[in-house]
Parts: C-alpha cells; structure tokens; sequence
C-alpha cells in the first residue's frame, strides 16, 4: 500500500490568496487596535498612529529575520537577554541523588552470561529450520 509523504511540512498553507493564517491574525489585530485608535483619537493623532500600528503589525505579519517569524525572533532575543550566559554547576538535592544511586547499583549486579560453543551451534541450527 502506498501513502503520500507530505513534501513541505514546513510551510503554512495559504488561507486568503497569497496570506497564512497567522498573518492574517496579525493584519486583523491591528485594524482592531487602528479601529479603536479612530473612535479614541483626534483626525491628526489617528494617522500618526495608524502608521506605527501598520509597520508593527505589517512586520509582524511579513518580516521573517532568520527565516523565523519575527514574534518568535524577538521572544528569543529576551529568553537570550534575561537568561544568565554562564552555566553554573549546582549540586542535585539528596533525594534525586539516592534515587539514581539505586538504579546504578541495580544495574552493576546484572552479570554477564556464559554461553559455550554448543549452545551457539545449537540456537543457529534451530533458526536455520524455522526460516524454510
């Protein structure tokens, strides 16, 4: 039986000719906030705002630096900057410790078999009947 194997998982499906989903999200959330800046807002104020909301939400919708969407650009860059730069070594609680201690000793008492020539010969020639 064969099956089709999707080719480009990687790329989001057009919804609304050349636009994806999430940039359509994003378009939308920012004539929502254009369309309450125009019911809040004087003419002359509305208009230097509705360009700021267009260029963040148009980059948002279309910027792609490093080929990721520029959301989770800018996510990383904070994660990056709160984040301290050097590992530093901390020791594990006592519980943690003692646990794993258990499992390595569980493990080490696990002997090795000790399989002769005979037994070999005998595993091989039963294996050899069941395949024909």
């Amino acid at each position: 039986m064969l099956f089709n194997v999707p080719q480009f998982i990687d790329i989001e499906d057009k919804i609304v000719g050349p636009l994806t989903a999430k940039q359509m999200g994003w378009l939308a959330m920012g004539g929502v906030i254009a369309l309450v800046c125009y019911s809040l807002l004087d003419q002359s104020a509305f208009w230097i705002s509705v360009i700021i909301i267009a260029v963040i939400f148009g980059a948002l919708a279309f910027y792609r630096p490093y080929n990721q969407p520029l959301i989770k650009f800018i996510l990383s860059s904070i994660s990056f900057a709160t984040r301290p730069k050097m590992y530093i070594w901390r020791r594990i609680s006592e519980k943690t410790s003692r646990s794993s201690a258990k499992k390595q000793t569980a493990v080490s008492t696990i002997g090795k078999k000790n399989i002769d020539a005979k037994n070999i010969e005998d595993v091989s020639r039963l294996l050899d009947r069941q395949n024909r």
